[in-house]
């Protein structure tokens, strides 16, 4: 299957209105609106039961929306869901497999079930993970059958990657080559869903970025927008002792006599204004760091949301 063709590139290949989904009193999804654009690496962020799962089941076609909308490539995802996943990859966040069939058997048998010769793809996608296709999946180690997610994911060419945690179990290698791989998908037109809760690789990978928390979407943002909003790390030195107060946007998480340290929220030229008129000895800043803005999103309450 090809990738999607460049004409479709406008639309975006991942929308959801309004998603709700409820388990009777417990709100696993609270109106989520979020769109991922074609031909993006697309970053799905959240803490473990944030709701990322449960999203993606639902883009999958694998469980009905409470309320709202979602599709996938233009489609429906509950209504078509039969005619999108012919043209999505996905690995779920658990991914299992027949223990008596080899990894190679394994792979035929879904490149049938799909009715496509994959043959080629599949030989050479073993040949970047390393995996050993004639041993029985039985005899697997947990990072061996990941791999062997990935393969059956991406040996079809899909025009959309929907991947939970699948750098899980994979060693700083081979999640290496995973993103090589996610990155050449993505300069074909393919679109790719990458769901995490660690910030390192999406900061690295992602192009668009969406946090969720207790089922809610706190934020939805280009992740150059999001480092232009991080926090940067400030520590200075006064010659004498006497500062005039710090401007506002910065956080004093610390002072021990003449020495200040503290985050920086805001513009980097009227920090640099503030500190040229300060008596200061010497001053560190250091680059802006997403992990503090990621960890407030996790760790603040949303709104509205119950105390």
């Amino acid at each position: 299957m090809r990738r999607v063709a460049a004409s479709n590139l406008r639309v975006p290949a991942i929308e959801t209105e309004q998603l709700t989904k409820h388990y009777g009193p417990v709100r696993a999804l609270d109106r989520v609106s979020l769109a991922a654009p074609a031909g993006s690496i697309f970053g799905f962020l959240g803490p473990n039961g944030a709701g990322k799962s449960t999203t993606i089941r639902i883009l999958m076609g694998l469980m009905r929306a409470t309320a709202g909308r979602a599709s996938v490539l233009g489609m429906d995802c509950w209504r078509d869901s039969l005619r999108t996943r012919r043209r999505i990859g996905y690995l779920p966040g658990d991914v299992r497999f027949y223990n008596q069939l080899t990894g190679r058997q394994t792979l035929e048998f879904l490149a049938a079930g799909r009715r496509i010769d994959a043959a080629g793809e599949i030989e050479r996608l073993t040949l970047r993970f390393g995996l050993a296709l004639d041993r029985r999946v039985r005899a697997y180690s947990r990072g061996m059958k990941q791999q062997l997610g990935l393969i059956q994911a991406l040996m079809h060419k899909p025009e959309l990657l929907i991947l939970d945690e699948p750098t899980s179990s994979l060693d700083p290698l081979l999640q290496q080559v995973l993103y090589d791989e996610l990155r050449a998908a993505a300069k074909q037109g393919a679109t790719v869903l990458f769901s995490s809760h660690t910030l390192a690789e999406v900061e690295a990978l992602c192009e668009h970025v969406a946090i969720v928390r207790e089922g809610r979407l706190v934020e939805h943002s280009p992740i150059e927008q999001l480092r232009a909003r991080a926090l940067r790390r400030v520590s200075y030195t006064l010659r004498d002792g006497v500062c005039p107060p710090p401007p506002e946007g910065f956080n004093v998480r610390e002072r021990l006599e003449r020495r200040w340290s503290g985050t920086w929220a805001g513009p980097i030229d009227d920090l640099i204004r503030w500190l040229a008129a300060t008596p200061i000895e010497n001053v560190t800043i250091g680059p802006p760091d997403l992990e503090e803005l990621f960890l407030e999103y996790y760790h603040s309450q949303p709104e509205g949301a119950p105390a």
